[in-house]
C-alpha cells in the first residue's frame, strides 16, 4: 500500500538527510548504539529466559522482572559501550591528523570497558569471562601467525595445558580465589569422588 503523499514526501526528505556525508560520524555513533541495545537484548533475553526458569524459584513475576532486568543491564551496557569507543576512535583520528594509530582501538576499548564494565556485578563478570577467554585464545594464535610456533595444534596444547595445569593447582592451593559455581564442579568433580559408604553412593549417587 502507497504511502500519502504528504508521509512520502517526509521520509524522502529524513533520507535525503541522512545520506549527508557531514552527518556521517554522528549518524554512524547513534547507530552503534542502536546495534548495541538490538544485539545485546538478542544475546542476553534467551540465555537470562532458560538460566532464570531451570535455577530460579519464585513467582512467574518474579522471574519475568529478572529476565527483564538482566536483559536491559546487557543491552544499556553494549550500548554505551560501543558508543564511548566509537566516539574515542573518531576523537583519536582527528586529533592524529585523519589518521588511525594502531594503540587508538585499545585505549578506546580500555577507558570504554573502564567506565561501562567496571563494576562488578553478575552480568559484567560473564561478559568479561567470555570475551577473556576469547582474548586468550586468539593471542595464542599469534605466535602461530608469525612463524614463532610452526604448528597451530601445538600452540593450543600448551594454551590447554597450562590453562588446566593453573585451574587445578588454584583450586588445590588457592581455592577461595576461584569463582564459587566453578569451585562446586571442582569438589564435585575432584574431591567428592574420593568418598562413598558402599554401592549405592559409589555409583548412583553422590552422597
Amino acid at each position: 500500500m502507497p504511502l500519502p503523499p504528504s508521509l512520502a514526501a517526509l521520509v524522502q526528505r529524513v533520507e535525503g538527510i541522512l545520506a549527508d556525508p557531514d552527518l556521517q560520524v554522528p549518524l554512524s555513533i547513534l547507530k552503534g548504539f542502536r546495534n548495541g541495545m538490538v544485539y545485546g537484548a538478542k544475546v542476553r533475553f534467551p540465555h537470562a529466559l532458560v538460566m532464570t526458569f531451570l535455577f530460579r524459584t519464585g513467582t512467574l513475576e518474579e522471574k519475568a522482572r529478572i529476565i527483564f532486568k538482566a536483559t536491559k543491564t546487557h543491552s544499556k551496557n553494549l550500548a554505551f559501550f560501543v558508543t564511548i569507543y566509537k566516539s574515542l576512535m573518531l576523537l583519536q583520528k582527528h586529533l592524529a591528523g585523519d589518521k588511525e594509530m594502531s594503540f587508538h582501538s585499545f585505549l578506546a576499548g580500555l577507558i570504554g570497558g573502564y567506565l561501562v564494565f567496571g563494576d562488578d556485578n553478575g552480568i559484567n563478570q560473564q561478559m568479561i569471562l567470555y570475551l577473556f577467554s576469547r582474548v586468550m585464545v586468539a593471542l595464542v594464535k599469534i605466535p602461530v601467525k608469525h612463524g614463532v610456533l610452526p604448528k597451530p595444534k601445538a600452540s593450543f596444547s600448551i594454551f590447554a595445558a597450562l590453562t588446566w595445569a593453573a585451574v587445578m593447582w588454584l583450586f588445590r592451593h588457592e581455592r577461595d580465589t576461584l569463582q564459587p559455581s566453578l569451585q562446586a564442579s571442582m569438589q564435585y568433580l575432584y574431591l567428592d569422588s574420593n568418598h562413598w559408604k558402599g554401592l549405592r553412593t559409589l555409583l548412583w549417587h553422590n552422597k
